[in-house]
């Protein structure tokens, strides 16, 4: 499903117009990035928690060329879906 296709079915699930549907969604995606760019984690009951994880430094290595170099460490967005999900996924 991409964005095009999740607007559709909100709006149509809410009977709201997809432009009102399109500018909720931007305001979530933006909430949630700053808060993880703060260092905050965001918790949505029944889908999961977003929240940012340290990724040390590192060495690695170059698969075309064999070359090892140092990765530098940095911060990464990490999802954890949450147990409602993970049911309902597996049907149960």
């Amino acid at each position: 499903m991409n964005k095009t296709e999740l607007l559709n079915a909100i709006a149509d699930d809410c009977g709201v117009a997809k432009k009102d549907i399109e500018k909720v969604l931007k305001s979530l995606t933006t909430a949630i990035h700053n808060e993880l760019k703060n260092g905050g984690k965001v918790q949505i009951p029944d889908l999961g928690s977003f929240k940012v994880s340290e990724r040390a430094a590192r060495t690695v290595r170059n698969p075309r060329t064999g070359e090892t170099m140092t990765s530098e460490a940095c911060k990464a967005p990490k999802f954890t879906a949450a147990k409602a999900l993970k049911d309902n996924v597996n049907n149960k």
